[in-house]
């Protein structure tokens, strides 16, 4: 396993240093890492800036380890159910022009006017049809657990198993599970056959007197984002957990707190590589 960052990792230099996808590149490359994880919204001009991109990646040594497309499934009518599914198609050109095998992929939330039903049908409608495409050209999308339709292990679990596509499985994001009142350890142990990609997250009750808003779970508890080993996920029971099980992708750090994004992201790989290479973890 080796370790990678999110660009939206860096979400709050990105916006208040307005960094480009080459800032991060260049930051990414300064704090050790050999990989990158890219999101299609941070693109101005992607026919313009792809190859620049490529070009600063294969001078720092660097590669693409997964490639972000923010989809939703979860849409009225078939003719907007069709746009998401074009737009899935176009990030596997996208990662497959990057020379990276993994999409990020969501399946879409709850909206007011859609049942669970409809919206679980159009998800692994919208995945099945993808994953043909994704099955030609050689590249896995990973189901990113989220929100309330897929945010569940279980939920994930049921629609890996609706869409039967050996190129569909799991981004497995540690800490979102949190926001469902899911275990994310014992979330990994139903998902660990099926993980194509992991985000590392984490987060930490809100306390009482805090002004930052948190993220909401479904109980209505806040939480705050934290340097993974900082909050409740069980961060070295997973990586012990993936290595039991062989797993050889990436680890990438997804950081969403509100303390300064680059030393936390340095911070987290750091943690993140010294867990990784203990010869023996325990929980």
């Amino acid at each position: 396993m080796k370790v990678s960052v999110s660009m939206y990792s860096l979400s709050s230099t990105i916006k208040k240093e307005k960094w480009s996808i080459l800032d991060f590149c260049h930051f990414a490359h300064s704090i050790g890492l050999e990989s990158v994880e890219l999101l299609d919204f941070y693109w101005t001009d992607e026919q313009k800036e792809r190859p620049e991109v490529m070009k600063c990646l294969d001078e720092l040594g660097m590669t693409v380890c997964c490639y972000d497309v923010s989809n939703d499934f979860v849409k009225q009518t078939q003719q907007e159910r069709d746009v998401q599914i074009r737009k899935v198609k176009n990030a596997i050109d996208t990662a497959v022009a990057l020379k990276t095998n993994v999409v990020r992929v969501f399946c879409g939330d709850v909206k007011d006017g859609i049942s669970f039903e409809d919206g679980k049908s159009w998800i692994i409608e919208g995945l099945a049809e993808s994953a043909v495409y994704a099955e030609q050209q050689g590249v896995i999308l990973a189901i990113e657990n989220h929100g309330l339709l897929a945010g569940k292990s279980d939920q994930v679990k049921e629609i890996l198993t609706a869409v039967q596509s050996p190129n569909v499985k799991s981004t497995f994001d540690t800490g979102n599970f949190l926001l469902v009142e899911d275990d994310p350890l014992k979330g990994l142990q139903k998902l660990i056959d099926q993980v194509g990609h992991v985000h590392f997250k984490d987060f930490r009750k809100k306390q009482p007197g805090e002004q930052n808003k948190g993220f909401t779970s479904i109980t209505g508890q806040e939480w705050i984002g934290v340097v993974p080993g900082d909050g409740e996920v069980d961060v070295k029971g997973i990586i012990q957990e993936l290595k039991k099980s062989g797993y050889d992708g990436w680890l990438s750090v997804e950081y969403e707190g509100f303390d300064d994004a680059k030393s936390s992201v340095k911070e987290a790989v750091s943690r993140l590589h010294h867990y990784v290479n203990e010869q023996e973890v325990t929980g």
